[in-house]
């Protein structure tokens, strides 16, 4: 464990988020793993909750910043495993909507349980003010990545 903090002050600002999303990612599916959850499955059906079921796939894409193409085998999966359904829009027939099942939306029930687990676990001796601060400094850094990113295709 010494050995990895000193890695991590090692390390730039840049690749210590990206070290602790995959960690927190790693935890989280490790805690979902006897649900049959990986990480690309629990977080579909999460997005899919919070807008409020029966969307499109192309805004279950665009809500999980992936490609529609990315998302397919993800849908296919849940799929298979009663979670969600997919079937044609009545007002477009080339679009397809993603809806939550009585099970996929049982599972979601369970998915919080643990994911808020996590979350306790990986905030522990973090008080409310210092994850206050930390969540602003990291949407200033995603506002100025973004801002970056959209004069950059300006150009």
């Amino acid at each position: 464990m010494v050995d990895d903090i000193k890695v991590l002050r090692e390390l730039s600002l840049a690749e210590q988020l990206g070290r602790l999303a995959r960690l927190w990612r790693t935890a989280a599916d490790k805690e979902l793993a006897p649900l049959a959850l990986t990480y690309s499955r629990w977080t579909a059906l999460w997005k899919l909750k919070s807008l409020n079921d029966n969307v499109s796939q192309k805004t279950l894409a665009d809500a999980l910043e992936i490609e529609l193409a990315s998302l397919m085998r993800t849908l296919k999966q849940l799929e298979e495993q009663g979670l969600i359904v997919r079937h044609c829009s009545d007002k477009d027939k080339r679009v397809r909507i993603v809806s939550l099942t009585a099970q996929g939306s049982a599972v979601i029930s369970k998915i919080e349980a643990h994911i808020m687990q996590v979350r306790r676990d990986l905030l522990a001796g973090i008080d409310e003010a210092e994850l206050a601060q930390f969540k602003n400094i990291i949407e200033k850094i995603a506002r100025n990545a973004l801002h970056r990113l959209s004069d950059t295709e300006a150009q």
